[in-house]
């Protein structure tokens, strides 16, 4: 078995989802809340955006099939995507959209389904990247590796969202901006990735 794949599965993941970039907006929507009731909403908002991406890492390529979508060109479509999310990252803009996100809803008494379970974690780029990472495996057992990847992400995510004070306090906000702008480039890399990936499936690289 190729692991490669599933440690490519899992550097993706983390850094689409960005666990890290995620926590502080937790916190700011968890704010004076008990920490019962903070883990409470912790916890749906994980099992909500796993199983989310699960459903799109199974079923997600048969959907396209039906539309007529091709995989290569989801792969390339997807690639890009995620270099915009990229370019986001590095330049701050990400942050300050899920910051917008949580100020529509901050009067809400449950975020764990809006904004957090969809789409701060399980959001665009993390449903791309679960069709494009499940759709490289020939059969249902790479795809429910994929998934077992996915949870192994939303389980750190759970993890920091649970010391999200904590972890506030550490890095501050110059440490969670140097550590986003690092994730950026490497998401940038990972995305170029795909669309090579997509046009030597055409037979348009080599």
């Amino acid at each position: 078995m190729d692991y490669s794949v599933y440690i490519t599965a899992f550097v993706t993941l983390f850094v689409i989802i960005d666990p890290v970039g995620l926590t502080p907006l937790f916190a700011a929507l968890t704010q004076g809340q008990p920490p019962a009731q903070r883990r409470a909403i912790a916890l749906r908002s994980c099992v909500i955006a796993l199983a989310l991406l699960a459903i799109f890492a199974v079923f997600g390529e048969a959907v396209m099939g039906f539309v007529g979508i091709t995989m290569p060109a989801f792969r390339i479509a997807g690639g890009v995507l995620l270099f915009l999310t990229a370019l986001e990252m590095l330049f701050e803009r990400r942050s300050k959209r899920r910051e917008d996100q949580a100020d529509h809803v901050e009067d809400l008494p449950d975020p764990s389904v809006f904004p957090l379970a969809t789409p701060l974690i399980a959001g665009p780029g993390a449903i791309a990247t679960v069709i494009l990472l499940a759709g490289r495996q020939p059969d249902w057992i790479g795809a429910a590796m994929i998934v077992g990847v996915a949870a192994l992400v939303i389980l750190m995510v759970f993890t920091l969202f649970l010391t999200a004070g904590l972890l506030e306090r550490l890095l501050g906000r110059t440490g969670i901006n140097v550590v986003t702008r690092v994730l950026g480039m490497l998401l940038a890399a990972l995305s170029v990735q795909f669309v090579l990936d997509g046009l030597r499936d055409f037979g348009l690289a080599g």
